[in-house]
Order: C-alpha cells, then structure tokens, then sequence
C-alpha cells in the first residue's frame, strides 16, 4: 500500500501537537491508583464540571468507558437497551455479555438515526422471570456523524425516568455535537446518569476517554477499572495531553465540520457518488458494489486513506486535515471520474 498522504480514515489519527507534547512533559504526577496523581484528578474535576456531573474517571479508551458505565448500571444477569448499530453494542467486541454478564437488547435505527420511542418503551423487561431485568439504556450522540436531536434524547430520558431505568450516552464525540448545536456540553448532558468522552477522537489527545456521571456510579465504574486492568500509575503524562484538548481543540472543531462539508459538496459533483451532507466531521458515500472498489483501490494507491466496503465509504475530517488535504483529495477523485 502506497502512504497515505491525506488520511480521513478517523478523527483517532492524528499526531499530538508540539504544543500537547510540551505539556505532557511538563506533566505533574503520581499513582494514580492511590489517588494521588495531581494531573488525573484535576482533569476528572475539570470534567465534571463542564458536564455538571458529580464525579468523573480517567480511563484508557471509549471502549472501557462505555463497558465501565454499563456495569455501573447493570449486575449479572441484567439487560441493556442500545441500537442495533450502537459503538457499545456492536463495535465493542461483545464487552458487555462477555465481561459484565449483560445481556444486550438492541433496536433498530430509524432512518436519522434514532430508535423509535415506542421500540425502545415497547423493549423494557421489568418484574418478570422469564426476562433479564432490564436497566438502563444507551443512546449515541453524535451517531456516525449525525448529531440527534435534543428533544429526542429528553424524550427518551422521560422513559427512562417512568421506568426507573438508568440513563447512559455514548458521547465519544459529544463535543462535535455541541459545536454544531452551538449549545454549552452541561446542557447537553443534563440528561443522563452517566457519560462518556473520548478525548482521542476529535479532540486529538493520543490516548484516553473520561466517564463521567453520578458519584455512586463512578464509585463502582473506579473498582470496576481496576478489574479490568485499567487501574494506571502515573497517567497525569496522558491527561495533561487531554487537558491541553479540552484548552485548545474544542472550538476549532467548527473547522472539521467546515472541511467535511467542502468534501461533501465536492464529492457530489459525481453522479455516481450518493452524498449524505454532514451534521459534523463525518460523511458517508454510496455507490455501486463494484465502482466501491474500484473507487477505493484508486484512493489507496494515489495516498488517500477512507474506510469502508461493499460501496460504501466513511471520511473523517481532523485537526491534522488541512484545506489542502482536502484539495488534493477532491482533484484526486475529479482525476478517477475523468
């Protein structure tokens, strides 16, 4: 495979800058296991109180953050709801049955991306034997890119709060939501019971997320951690560098979703690729099986990283994709259509 010259595979690409890796070194630390890294502590406060949480927990991916809140919220034997595309039902390696005993109930997506509020109430299991319990649901925001709307995810934290269920969000990019909302991130988790944040997505730290959420959850998400093997030592090197995100990348995602949307529009120019216009700095392309792979073999070979199969492509725009990346992509794909 030839090197990737513009890489719009994810937002989990990119490279610390100059300016990350100087606080990082500059970094004050501890053990964090007993509690005393100085650094790690200060981004949980600073954490949880941005989303206007009790408690938050430094945790090495959004894979652990996600698994971490689910058993927070459920024992053995008990249920979550999710959609059937959900990150923590199915891109998570089966984490919460195999790990937590879980049992997971998914449903499916409407066409923007949502779960129908009747699906979701019609799913709940509660007093019966023949049922595992169910105890919480997850929603995602944004979901493949599409922020979902506010009002639903109220709608859906009535249901929860008739039913005595837990409340969790799977907000790897919950910051590209509310840039795109131009609405403040306490507002946009109000909500929920439990959140997660990924700090190595959009936000460009090279490692971590943070689970943030009602102090009694986070208390058990803390021994769960150590279980699981995620328990750290001197990790403030590795918060510093989420500190210095949360200071620095969070408005310039405005950027991102700028470059997706030139993308997007440039793409459209071909009949052949059907374009769904960006919420934030993801956008999806279809197109015919066969012209997929002829489409991606040619990115792959001229240096231009995609994901994707079977006709169907994701692009990520990043803080490390410039203007001229997405240029030099564009005439790339105007080169194959001519």
């Amino acid at each position: 495979m030839n090197a990737i010259r513009h890489d719009f595979r994810s937002d989990t690409v990119t490279k610390p800058s100059a300016g990350m890796r100087a606080a990082m070194a500059a970094a004050e630390v501890g053990d964090d296991v007993f509690g005393d890294d100085p650094t790690v502590n200060l981004l949980e406060q600073r954490m949880a109180g941005m989303l206007g949480k009790d408690a938050a927990l430094f945790v090495p991916s959004g894979t652990m953050s996600n698994l971490l809140a689910l058993m927070s919220h459920c024992g053995r034997g008990d249920e979550f709801i999710a959609g059937q595309n959900a990150h923590c039902y199915k891109y998570e390696a089966g984490g919460a049955a195999v790990l937590g005993s879980i049992q997971p109930q998914p449903i499916a997506h409407q066409a923007d991306g949502t779960m129908a509020l009747y699906d979701i109430e019609g799913a709940i299991k509660k007093g019966d034997s023949h049922f595992a319990t169910t105890r919480v649901v997850a929603l995602e925001n944004t979901f493949g890119g599409r922020v979902l709307p506010v009002s639903y995810m109220l709608a859906v934290a009535d249901i929860a709060r008739r039913h005595a269920l837990g409340l969790h969000l799977d907000g790897a990019r919950a910051f590209n939501a509310c840039v795109a909302l131009g609405l403040d991130i306490k507002e946009f988790a109000a909500p929920f019971d439990t959140v997660s944040i990924c700090l190595s997505k959009g936000l460009g730290a090279p490692v971590g997320s943070v689970l943030v959420g009602r102090a009694d959850l986070i208390e058990i998400a803390r021994r769960n951690r150590k279980m699981l093997g995620g328990g750290l030592r001197q990790s403030g090197v590795l918060a510093a560098a989420g500190l210095y995100a949360l200071d620095n990348n969070v408005a310039r995602l405005a950027q991102d979703h700028q470059r997706a949307k030139m993308l997007a529009e440039g793409l459209a120019r071909h009949e052949a690729l059907r374009v769904t216009m960006p919420d934030t700095n993801i956008l999806w392309l279809d197109m015919d099986a066969e012209l997929g792979q002829r489409f991606t073999d040619f990115l792959t070979e001229s240096g231009v990283g995609v994901t994707g199969r079977y006709g169907q492509q994701r692009w990520v725009t990043h803080l490390d994709v410039g203007d001229d990346d997405v240029a030099g992509a564009l005439a790339l794909v105007d080169q194959f259509f001519a």
